[in-house]
């Protein structure tokens, strides 16, 4: 897959390593993308270091969202013509004292945060992940096939939740699903398993799920 990866941080960029070790296409974004010519050579693969409008204008099967929750609605709006129907996977969390009152007000309201990414990338297919996970675990525990961690995950369609379940398997973590995106209370900030590292039998007790 061709997986555009916006916001090359801690998150998206260890990520878009692992898949790239994973034999994916994984184009890593930046406002300065001449920043990221480490990232890219670390990675190896088929990588490549490019702007986020360039990935987006690449028609990626498949865009992560890695970046402050902030940003959510200026991306959305920007790039509205170019992610239809593609998979947008949401990595993101509102922190009020980072993002400030919006982020506040998505952790007051009804809906969940992931929710909340659906509406404004309205026509994407929004699927909930990599929002639990520490950096250091996410570096550390890819791959591992002693003691594979357990990752959770929504999705709000049928191709969302098979694209995201694939790509958490490619790095050698074990998806958990939750269910859609209204059921992914327990994965937000300070919830059930926000920030817990730990393998599938215990995850799916935590969750309730069989």
């Amino acid at each position: 897959m061709k997986i555009g990866i916006i916001g090359s941080g801690d998150i998206g960029g260890t990520l878009g390593k692992h898949w790239a070790k994973a034999g994916h296409e994984v184009l890593f974004s930046s406002r300065h993308p001449n920043e990221l010519k480490g990232l890219v050579k670390e990675s190896g693969g088929d990588s490549k270091a490019v702007s986020v409008t360039e990935a987006f204008e690449a028609k990626a099967d498949v865009y992560l969202l890695a970046v402050p929750f902030k940003d959510i609605d200026k991306i959305a709006e920007l790039y509205a013509g170019e992610y239809g129907g593609k998979v947008i996977i949401d990595a993101t969390n509102p922190y009020p004292e980072r993002d400030g009152e919006m982020a506040q007000d998505v952790r007051d309201d009804n809906r969940n945060a992931s929710e909340y990414t659906a509406t404004k990338f309205m026509t994407g297919l929004t699927a909930k992940a990599f929002n639990t996970i520490h950096a250091k675990d996410l570096k550390e525990r890819a791959f591992d096939s002693q003691d594979p961690m357990a990752v959770p995950f929504a999705a709000q369609d049928a191709k969302s939740k098979s694209v995201t379940e694939q790509l958490i398997s490619d790095i050698g973590f074990i998806p958990i699903y939750v269910g859609d995106l209204a059921a992914t209370k327990a994965m937000e900030v300070d919830e059930k398993v926000y920030g817990v590292s730990t393998d599938q039998q215990e995850l799916r007790s935590m969750l309730n799920i069989p």
